[in-house]
C-alpha cells in the first residue's frame, strides 16, 4: 500500500511560524518564508540550514519564489507583511551541475565570521514597494521577465524586470473584492492567475498593451488558498494502453486545451479547471444565447471545472501541488493531514480494497458540455494524520529528493511547512 513516511526534519526549524517552502529550480535546495522576517535556504542533500536571509524586511516573510529562468546565479523574491518585496541575489559558481555543489559549507551557529560570510552571500538587490498592505503570495512568469505580487489591499501587481536590478510596474489589477491570497503563472503562456478571499479565481493576460481579467471562476464556497497549474505534457502520462477510440479522441482534446488549473478553498474542496477551445466556447455561447460580456472576444477565454478531487479533509485546505514529473496531487491545510492523489483512465482506475476514495460521474463537479466526465478519475492513494502534531500546515510541495539516500533517478519528495516553525521531508512510496 502507497504510503507517506517521515524522512528529515529541517535543522534548525525557525523559532516563529513558517508560511511556505519553495524548491529552487535546479540546485538541490529549498527556501522558506518566515514569521522572524526572514528566509531560510535549506539544503536538500543534508537537510541542514545553508544561509539566513534577513536584513531586508520589517515584518514577516509570507512568501518566497525562485526566478526560473536565472543564468549563473541564484535569484529569490520575498514577500512581506510590510507591504514589500524584496529581490536577492547569488552567483552561484556551479549553476547546472547541482551534483557537484556543496552545501554543507556556511551552516549556521559558526561563529561572527561565518554569520558575516553569510550576509556576504546573498546580495539584496532591490525593494519594490506599491502595495498598501501585505503581500500574500508571488510569482516568477517562466517565459516572461515578470513578477506578479498579490496583497491584502485586494490588488495584483505585475512588475517586468528591464536589466540588473531594476523593475518596473506594468499594471496594477484591482478586480478582486477581497484580500488576494495566491498568484500563479501559466507554464508555457503569459497568462496569470489569482485566488482571493472572494472565493473567486480570475485569469489575466495582456490585452492591447493593457493588462485585463480574461476569465472569472466561480464555484468556491470560501477563500481560494492556493492555485497551481498543471506542468507542461500532462496528457502523456495518462498513456493510452486499454482504451478506446472515443477515450483517445478525447485524451486528443484534453491536450488542445493546455495545462490545467488546481486550486483549493477554505470550503475543503480541491477542484480542477480547464480551458475551452475558442471554437467550442463561441459555439456553445452562441447557442445557449449568452452575451459575451468582454469586448474583444479573441481576449475571452472559457474554463469551466473539470472535477473535484475526494473530499478527504477536515478543515481549510491551504496548499496543493501538482508534480510536474508524475502528474500526482499533494494536498493539506488546517486539519494537519496530508493527502496524495492520483488521475487514472477509467477504462484501467480500479478502487483499492484498503478503502480508497473514487469519484463517481455525478459527483465530479463537471460543467455541462464539458464531454470527457468520464475520461479520468481521481483516487486517494495515500494519507497522514498529524503530520506537524497539533499545527497547521500551511503549504506542501513536492520537491526532487537529493540526499543519499535516494533510491531512483527522479525520485520526488514531500515537504511541508508548519506553524510550528518546522520544515519536514516526506517519503512517498507509491
Amino acid at each position: 500500500m502507497p504510503a507517506i513516511t517521515p524522512l528529515a526534519t529541517f535543522q534548525p526549524p525557525c523559532t516563529a511560524r513558517t508560511w511556505l517552502s519553495a524548491p529552487h529550480p535546479h540546485l538541490p535546495i529549498i527556501a522558506t518564508a518566515c514569521s522572524d522576517r526572514s528566509a531560510r535556504v535549506y539544503s536538500l542533500q543534508t537537510f541542514q540550514q545553508q544561509s539566513v536571509i534577513s536584513g531586508g524586511h520589517k515584518r514577516s516573510i509570507r512568501s518566497c519564489a525562485w526566478k526560473p529562468n536565472s543564468v549563473g546565479e541564484s535569484v529569490l523574491a520575498t514577500g512581506s507583511f510590510d507591504a514589500s518585496a524584496g529581490i536577492w541575489k547569488r552567483w552561484e559558481e556551479n549553476a547546472g551541475r547541482p551534483k557537484e555543489v556543496d552545501f554543507t559549507s556556511g551552516l549556521a551557529g559558526g561563529g561572527a565570521a561565518d554569520e558575516e560570510e553569510e550576509d556576504d552571500e546573498w546580495r539584496f538587490a532591490v525593494i519594490l514597494d506599491g502595495h498598501e498592505s501585505e503581500i500574500k503570495s508571488l510569482a516568477f512568469s517562466p517565459v516572461a521577465p515578470l513578477l506578479a505580487t498579490s496583497s491584502r489591499d485586494k490588488s495584483v501587481w505585475i512588475w517586468e524586470e528591464l536589466d540588473d536590478d531594476n523593475f518596473e510596474t506594468v499594471a496594477v489589477l484591482q478586480d478582486h473584492e477581497g484580500d488576494v491570497k495566491c498568484v500563479a503563472w501559466h507554464p508555457s503562456e503569459a497568462l496569470l492567475a489569482s485566488g482571493s478571499y472572494d472565493d473567486t479565481i480570475r485569469l489575466w493576460r495582456e490585452d492591447l498593451d493593457d493588462w485585463a481579467c480574461c476569465s472569472l471562476l466561480k464555484g468556491h464556497k470560501g477563500t481560494v488558498w492556493w492555485v497551481e497549474f498543471e506542468g507542461v505534457g500532462g496528457v502523456q502520462r495518462l498513456g493510452t494502453e486499454g482504451i478506446s477510440e472515443e477515450q483517445k479522441k478525447l485524451l486528443a482534446e484534453r491536450e488542445e486545451t493546455g495545462p490545467r488549473l488546481l486550486s483549493c478553498s477554505e470550503d475543503r474542496s480541491i477542484r480542477i479547471w480547464r480551458r475551452i477551445p475558442k471554437e467550442k466556447s463561441t459555439s456553445a455561447s452562441a447557442q445557449a444565447g449568452t452575451p459575451s460580456i468582454w469586448k474583444n472576444r479573441d481576449f475571452e477565454e472559457e474554463w469551466v471545472e473539470e472535477t473535484r478531487l475526494p473530499a478527504v479533509h477536515d478543515s481549510a485546505v491551504y496548499a496543493v501541488s501538482w508534480s510536474k514529473k508524475t502528474g500526482r496531487i499533494v494536498s493539506a491545510g488546517s486539519d494537519g493531514r496530508i493527502v496524495v492523489y492520483e488521475e487514472r483512465l477509467r477504462s484501467t482506475a480500479k478502487a483499492e480494497s484498503n478503502g480508497d476514495t473514487v469519484m463517481s460521474d455525478g459527483e465530479n463537479g463537471v460543467s455541462t458540455g464539458v464531454e470527457d466526465r468520464s475520461l479520468t478519475e481521481w483516487v486517494v492513494v495515500a494519507d497522514i494524520d498529524n503530520s506537524h502534531d497539533v499545527f497547521e500546515i500551511n503549504h506542501v510541495c513536492w520537491a526532487p529528493r537529493a540526499d543519499k539516500g535516494r533510491r531512483y533517478e527522479g525520485e520526488e519528495i514531500l515537504v511541508s511547512t508548519g506553524d510550528d516553525g518546522e520544515v519536514r521531508a516526506w517519503t512517498f512510496d507509491p
